[in-house]
């Protein structure tokens, strides 16, 4: 099967494993380098945010996977193959790139930008047409936008054609700079949440630049840490960067309100008691309590800072936990919410 055959199949490709080994990147003229000895992996079909300093690194670090910036020394592996060893062209082929301005052509139409690459690679037009419909379904976007042009578009919208043209042709392996940086705080929000969404079911191996350590707690597998000069600071998870920064370094880089970034990686639904959904609306729920008549609620897919925030900003001591539909749970308390920042969070997505 080629790869053209395969990327309109039933079954995505899954992501690859990254490997930086040793990687360090000179340029010309320039007394130190731009990364220097870059070591860390990427566990295949993961989300491994770079956020640093200007001067960083970051986006150098990035372009060198795709090799938009040729590697002075060390190597990066894609599962098990150099991209010094690939042919430039083939390993571009097979990387999807979403950058902040989302560089879609505004002389062709959004079917057109979707399938500039499968174009590049002899697809039938029967064919590209399929795929469009296939990756706006995927994007929830509807299929009749093929038909408009970017101009025609919102920002949000517009990113998320970004999304659907890098994954044209199924790459295992996505590079997204800083993708969401140009659109307003509530799009960016959501377009975040429906690349989570995205990722949860397409499960690419992905290198995301950003310059927001909250949007890397929130995108982020893995999230690592540069320090000016391209040096790694730290590499881990957000909760092992937020319970135990390696330096002052990454701990002033994080935050000191590192505390509250913590109660983002658990979702109030965390704190519900195993059955407490299905028992009858009469009887107490969670720790033995129902939701008081008029308290404040927030939905069990909130994050505990949301409903620390809602507690806040009520004065009420008790907030309940409801389901989307607005079907009650259960009801928590400052002091549960305190204690919960210190038991080791669920996984964010």
């Amino acid at each position: 099967m080629s790869p053209a055959d395969h990327a309109t199949s039933s079954e995505l490709r899954s992501g690859l494993q990254i490997e930086f080994r040793d990687v360090t990147k000179r340029y010309p003229g320039q007394d130190r380098p731009a990364i220097l000895d870059l070591s860390l992996t990427v566990p295949a079909g993961s989300i491994c945010c770079l956020v640093g300093p200007s001067g960083g690194g970051k986006t150098t670090a990035m372009k060198m996977v795709n090799r938009l910036i040729e590697i002075t020394s060390g190597d990066i592996l894609i599962g098990d193959k150099s991209v010094r060893k690939t042919n430039v062209t083939a390993l571009r082929r097979d990387i999807g790139y979403v950058i902040q301005q989302v560089g879609l052509f505004p002389h062709m139409t959004v079917g057109g930008n979707i399938g500039v690459v499968p174009t590049l690679l002899g697809w039938s037009k029967e064919r590209i047409r399929n795929r469009a419909d296939e990756l706006l379904d995927l994007v929830r976007l509807d299929r009749a936008l093929a038909k408009r042009y970017p101009g025609q578009l919102s920002g949000g919208q517009q990113q998320r054609i970004g999304l659907a043209r890098a994954l044209a042709v199924d790459p295992p392996v996505m590079l997204m700079d800083e993708p969401f940086g140009a659109l307003d705080p509530i799009t960016r929000s959501a377009v975040q949440d429906e690349f989570l969404r995205l990722q949860s079911q397409i499960r690419k191996t992905v290198i995301f630049v950003t310059h927001d350590i909250d949007e890397a707690i929130k995108m982020g597998d893995r999230i690592a840490v540069l320090r000016e000069g391209g040096v790694l600071a730290q590499y881990g998870t957000a909760e092992e960067l937020l319970a135990s920064p390696a330096d002052d370094y990454v701990a002033d880089f994080v935050g000191a309100d590192r505390g509250l970034k913590r109660l983002s990686l658990r979702r109030m639904r965390d704190l519900v008691p195993d059955g407490a959904a299905a028992r009858p609306a009469e009887q107490p729920r969670g720790a033995g309590r129902s939701i008081p008549d008029g308290a404040p609620t927030v939905s069990a897919e909130e994050t505990l800072r949301v409903g620390l925030s809602v507690l806040f900003a009520t004065g009420a001591p008790v907030l309940g936990i409801t389901e989307r539909d607005g079907s009650p749970l259960c009801s928590v308390t400052l002091d549960e919410l305190r204690e919960a920042v210190t038991a080791s969070p669920a996984s964010n997505r």
